[in-house]
Protein backbone atom coordinates (compact mmCIF):
# COMPACT_ATOMS: atom_id res chain seq x y z
CA UNK A 1 0.00 0.00 0.00
CA UNK A 2 1.16 3.76 -0.76
CA UNK A 3 0.81 4.65 3.14
CA UNK A 4 3.30 1.68 3.99
CA UNK A 5 5.81 3.91 2.44
CA UNK A 6 4.27 7.35 2.32
CA UNK A 7 4.17 7.20 6.68
CA UNK A 8 7.98 5.92 7.03
CA UNK A 9 9.15 8.44 4.53
CA UNK A 10 7.07 11.17 5.91
CA UNK A 11 8.94 10.36 8.80
CA UNK A 12 12.13 10.43 8.10
CA UNK A 13 11.70 14.01 6.58
CA UNK A 14 10.09 15.23 10.08
CA UNK A 15 13.02 13.77 11.62
CA UNK A 16 15.29 15.06 9.66
CA UNK A 17 14.23 18.62 9.95
CA UNK A 18 14.80 17.87 13.64
CA UNK A 19 18.10 17.30 12.56
CA UNK A 20 18.44 20.19 10.26
CA UNK A 21 17.53 22.86 13.36
CA UNK A 22 20.89 21.09 15.46
CA UNK A 23 24.17 21.35 15.58
CA UNK A 24 27.04 18.70 17.79
CA UNK A 25 26.76 21.37 20.32
CA UNK A 26 23.39 20.81 21.40
CA UNK A 27 24.43 17.20 21.91
CA UNK A 28 27.50 18.86 24.10
CA UNK A 29 25.56 20.91 25.77
CA UNK A 30 24.82 17.21 28.22
CA UNK A 31 28.10 18.13 29.69
CA UNK A 32 27.86 22.01 30.35
CA UNK A 33 24.24 21.69 32.00
CA UNK A 34 24.25 17.75 33.44
CA UNK A 35 21.42 18.26 36.29
CA UNK A 36 18.90 19.61 33.77
CA UNK A 37 19.30 17.29 30.57
CA UNK A 38 19.55 14.69 32.87
CA UNK A 39 16.26 15.67 34.80
CA UNK A 40 14.24 16.31 31.35
CA UNK A 41 15.38 12.40 30.13
CA UNK A 42 14.59 10.64 32.51
CA UNK A 43 11.34 12.18 33.16
CA UNK A 44 10.54 11.61 29.68
CA UNK A 45 12.04 8.14 29.36
CA UNK A 46 10.38 7.20 33.00
CA UNK A 47 7.67 9.24 34.32
CA UNK A 48 6.07 10.04 31.22
CA UNK A 49 4.80 6.20 30.54
CA UNK A 50 4.52 5.94 34.29
CA UNK A 51 1.94 8.60 34.28
CA UNK A 52 0.44 6.68 31.18
CA UNK A 53 0.42 3.82 32.66
CA UNK A 54 -1.58 5.20 35.42
CA UNK A 55 -4.12 6.73 33.47
CA UNK A 56 -4.87 3.57 31.43
CA UNK A 57 -5.06 1.15 34.30
CA UNK A 58 -7.86 3.38 35.55
CA UNK A 59 -10.05 3.91 32.35
CA UNK A 60 -11.90 1.76 30.56
CA UNK A 61 -10.12 2.05 27.50
CA UNK A 62 -10.41 -1.72 24.70
CA UNK A 63 -7.00 -3.40 24.79
CA UNK A 64 -6.20 -1.75 21.24
CA UNK A 65 -6.47 1.76 22.54
CA UNK A 66 -5.10 1.22 25.79
CA UNK A 67 -1.56 -0.15 23.95
CA UNK A 68 -2.08 2.63 21.83
CA UNK A 69 -1.91 5.48 24.53
CA UNK A 70 1.25 3.37 26.12
CA UNK A 71 3.15 3.68 22.65
CA UNK A 72 2.20 7.22 22.46
CA UNK A 73 4.08 7.71 25.92
CA UNK A 74 7.09 5.72 25.07
CA UNK A 75 7.74 8.74 22.35
CA UNK A 76 10.40 11.30 22.88
CA UNK A 77 9.01 15.00 22.56
CA UNK A 78 7.29 15.96 18.92
CA UNK A 79 9.45 18.60 16.96
CA UNK A 80 7.11 21.98 17.62
CA UNK A 81 8.23 21.43 21.08
CA UNK A 82 11.30 24.08 21.02
CA UNK A 83 9.02 26.45 19.20
CA UNK A 84 6.71 26.21 21.98
CA UNK A 85 9.45 26.21 24.66
CA UNK A 86 10.27 29.24 23.11
CA UNK A 87 6.97 31.20 22.94
CA UNK A 88 6.51 30.10 26.44
CA UNK A 89 10.04 31.49 27.87
CA UNK A 90 11.36 28.23 28.31
CA UNK A 91 15.08 26.91 27.75
CA UNK A 92 15.40 26.68 24.32
CA UNK A 93 19.03 25.30 24.66
CA UNK A 94 18.00 22.87 26.66
CA UNK A 95 14.59 21.82 24.96
CA UNK A 96 17.17 21.37 21.55
CA UNK A 97 19.24 19.43 23.39
CA UNK A 98 16.18 17.07 24.91
CA UNK A 99 14.29 16.75 21.91
CA UNK A 100 18.02 15.37 20.29
CA UNK A 101 19.21 13.01 22.63
CA UNK A 102 15.75 11.61 23.99
CA UNK A 103 15.05 11.26 19.83
CA UNK A 104 17.91 9.39 19.34
CA UNK A 105 17.71 7.07 23.12
CA UNK A 106 14.29 6.14 21.60
CA UNK A 107 15.83 3.85 19.29
CA UNK A 108 16.78 1.77 21.93
CA UNK A 109 13.61 2.37 24.51
CA UNK A 110 10.63 2.08 22.26
CA UNK A 111 11.33 -1.25 21.29
CA UNK A 112 12.43 -2.62 24.48
CA UNK A 113 8.89 -1.03 26.23
CA UNK A 114 6.80 -1.55 23.17
CA UNK A 115 7.05 -5.34 23.55
CA UNK A 116 6.29 -5.18 27.10
CA UNK A 117 3.14 -3.21 26.67
CA UNK A 118 1.74 -5.85 23.92
CA UNK A 119 1.95 -8.23 26.44
CA UNK A 120 0.73 -6.61 29.35
CA UNK A 121 -2.60 -4.97 26.63
CA UNK A 122 -2.80 -7.25 24.78
CA UNK A 123 -2.34 -10.47 26.12
CA UNK A 124 -2.24 -13.90 23.60
CA UNK A 125 -3.91 -10.79 20.89
CA UNK A 126 -0.80 -9.37 20.92
CA UNK A 127 0.72 -9.30 17.52
CA UNK A 128 4.74 -11.37 17.14
CA UNK A 129 6.77 -8.41 18.30
CA UNK A 130 10.28 -8.59 16.62
CA UNK A 131 12.12 -5.93 19.11
CA UNK A 132 14.88 -6.40 16.78
CA UNK A 133 13.52 -5.33 13.71
CA UNK A 134 11.56 -2.00 15.11
CA UNK A 135 15.01 -1.00 17.21
CA UNK A 136 16.15 -1.49 13.13
CA UNK A 137 13.30 0.44 11.45
CA UNK A 138 12.74 3.29 13.98
CA UNK A 139 16.82 3.45 13.62
CA UNK A 140 16.59 3.93 9.63
CA UNK A 141 13.57 6.41 10.29
CA UNK A 142 14.57 8.55 13.07
CA UNK A 143 18.03 8.23 13.91
CA UNK A 144 19.86 8.18 10.08
CA UNK A 145 17.74 11.11 9.38
CA UNK A 146 18.56 13.26 12.71
CA UNK A 147 22.15 12.83 12.02
CA UNK A 148 22.12 13.66 8.32
CA UNK A 149 20.27 16.57 8.65
CA UNK A 150 22.79 17.57 11.39
CA UNK A 151 25.78 16.86 9.07
CA UNK A 152 24.34 18.36 6.31
CA UNK A 153 23.87 21.85 8.55
CA UNK A 154 27.32 21.30 9.47
CA UNK A 155 28.75 21.41 6.27
CA UNK A 156 26.51 24.07 4.90
CA UNK A 157 25.84 26.16 7.56
CA UNK A 158 24.75 29.10 5.37
CA UNK A 159 22.37 27.65 3.40
CA UNK A 160 20.70 25.27 6.53
CA UNK A 161 20.39 28.56 7.75
CA UNK A 162 18.44 30.20 4.81
CA UNK A 163 16.45 26.94 4.19
CA UNK A 164 14.98 25.51 8.16
CA UNK A 165 11.91 27.52 8.41
CA UNK A 166 10.68 26.01 4.67
CA UNK A 167 11.72 22.46 5.91
CA UNK A 168 10.28 23.42 9.49
CA UNK A 169 6.74 24.01 7.33
CA UNK A 170 7.29 21.06 5.70
CA UNK A 171 7.98 18.75 8.39
CA UNK A 172 4.54 20.41 9.94
CA UNK A 173 2.88 19.66 6.94
CA UNK A 174 3.13 16.32 6.86
CA UNK A 175 3.04 16.09 10.52
CA UNK A 176 -0.77 17.16 10.31
CA UNK A 177 -1.44 14.76 6.99
CA UNK A 178 -0.14 11.83 9.03
CA UNK A 179 -2.59 12.73 12.12
CA UNK A 180 -5.64 13.55 9.42
CA UNK A 181 -4.97 10.04 7.65
CA UNK A 182 -4.52 7.89 10.98
CA UNK A 183 -8.05 9.37 12.36
CA UNK A 184 -9.78 9.18 8.81
CA UNK A 185 -8.47 5.37 8.36
CA UNK A 186 -10.33 4.29 12.10
CA UNK A 187 -12.57 7.04 12.06
CA UNK A 188 -15.32 4.23 13.69
CA UNK A 189 -13.07 3.36 16.17
CA UNK A 190 -12.29 6.80 17.19
CA UNK A 191 -16.02 8.18 17.11
CA UNK A 192 -16.72 5.19 19.11
CA UNK A 193 -14.48 5.73 21.87
CA UNK A 194 -13.91 9.75 21.60
CA UNK A 195 -15.88 10.35 24.52
CA UNK A 196 -13.33 7.78 26.78
CA UNK A 197 -10.20 8.39 25.23
CA UNK A 198 -10.45 12.21 25.02
CA UNK A 199 -10.60 13.26 28.34
CA UNK A 200 -8.17 10.47 29.05
CA UNK A 201 -5.48 12.38 27.04
CA UNK A 202 -6.64 15.66 28.09
CA UNK A 203 -6.27 14.96 31.71
CA UNK A 204 -2.68 12.66 30.96
CA UNK A 205 -1.44 16.02 28.91
CA UNK A 206 -2.16 18.81 31.76
CA UNK A 207 -0.87 16.07 34.28
CA UNK A 208 2.64 15.90 32.24
CA UNK A 209 2.49 19.93 31.95
CA UNK A 210 2.24 20.35 35.84
CA UNK A 211 4.47 17.74 36.65
CA UNK A 212 7.47 18.74 34.84
CA UNK A 213 7.63 21.85 36.71
CA UNK A 214 6.50 20.85 40.17
CA UNK A 215 9.51 18.40 39.77
CA UNK A 216 11.95 20.70 38.04
CA UNK A 217 11.28 23.24 40.99
CA UNK A 218 11.31 20.74 44.02
CA UNK A 219 15.00 20.02 42.56
CA UNK A 220 16.08 23.66 42.28
CA UNK A 221 16.14 24.30 38.59
CA UNK A 222 15.19 27.28 37.29
CA UNK A 223 11.37 28.65 36.09
CA UNK A 224 12.73 28.73 32.62
CA UNK A 225 14.23 24.95 32.56
CA UNK A 226 10.55 23.81 34.09
CA UNK A 227 8.69 25.26 31.46
CA UNK A 228 11.22 23.41 29.03
CA UNK A 229 10.93 20.14 30.76
CA UNK A 230 7.23 20.58 31.35
CA UNK A 231 6.38 21.16 27.75
CA UNK A 232 9.12 18.16 26.64
CA UNK A 233 6.81 15.89 28.56
CA UNK A 234 3.44 17.53 27.37
CA UNK A 235 4.12 17.66 23.70
CA UNK A 236 4.55 13.79 21.72
CA UNK A 237 5.99 13.16 18.57
CA UNK A 238 2.73 11.79 17.90
CA UNK A 239 3.87 11.15 14.17
CA UNK A 240 6.53 8.38 15.36
CA UNK A 241 3.44 6.78 17.75
CA UNK A 242 1.80 6.55 14.77
CA UNK A 243 4.95 4.86 12.17
CA UNK A 244 5.28 2.42 15.40
CA UNK A 245 2.03 1.62 15.48
CA UNK A 246 2.53 0.12 12.30
CA UNK A 247 5.74 -1.75 12.45
CA UNK A 248 3.80 -3.31 15.68
CA UNK A 249 0.57 -4.39 13.51
CA UNK A 250 2.56 -5.44 10.23
CA UNK A 251 -0.22 -5.58 8.36
CA UNK A 252 -0.08 -2.81 6.00
CA UNK A 253 -2.18 0.43 6.44
CA UNK A 254 -2.75 2.38 10.08
CA UNK A 255 -3.78 0.53 12.50
CA UNK A 256 -6.51 1.11 15.39
CA UNK A 257 -3.42 1.65 17.65
CA UNK A 258 -2.61 4.65 16.47
CA UNK A 259 -5.57 6.12 17.30
CA UNK A 260 -4.31 7.90 20.57
CA UNK A 261 -1.57 9.20 19.13
CA UNK A 262 -3.20 10.81 16.12
CA UNK A 263 -5.84 12.29 18.45
CA UNK A 264 -3.23 13.41 20.51
CA UNK A 265 -1.51 15.18 17.91
CA UNK A 266 -4.45 17.34 18.15
CA UNK A 267 -5.20 17.73 21.85
CA UNK A 268 -1.85 18.56 23.15
CA UNK A 269 -1.66 21.67 21.08
CA UNK A 270 -5.12 22.77 22.96
CA UNK A 271 -4.18 21.84 25.88
CA UNK A 272 0.12 23.07 25.85
CA UNK A 273 -0.84 26.54 24.56
CA UNK A 274 -2.68 27.82 27.26
CA UNK A 275 -0.91 25.27 29.92
CA UNK A 276 1.93 27.08 29.43
CA UNK A 277 1.58 30.47 29.81
CA UNK A 278 -0.62 29.44 32.90
CA UNK A 279 2.46 27.53 34.37
CA UNK A 280 4.59 30.71 33.29
CA UNK A 281 2.11 32.80 35.33
CA UNK A 282 2.46 30.52 38.38
CA UNK A 283 6.06 29.90 38.06
CA UNK A 284 7.27 32.16 36.13
CA UNK A 285 10.53 31.50 34.10
CA UNK A 286 13.38 33.08 35.90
Amino acid sequence: MLIDVALPLSLAIIMFSLGYGLTFADFGRVLTMPRAVMTGVIMQVFAVPLVAFAAVSFADLPPALAFGVMLLSFCPGGVTSNILTKLAGGSVALSITLTAVVSLLSVLTVPMLVAWAAFRFLGEAAPQINVSAIAVSMFAITAVPVLIGVLVRFVATEFAERTEPMVSKVAVGLFLIIVVVALATNWGLFMENIATLGPILIGLNAVLLILGVLVARVIGLSGSDGLCISIEMGVQNAALGITVAGLVAQSGGIPEFAVPAALYGITMYVVTIPGMFVLRMIFGKA
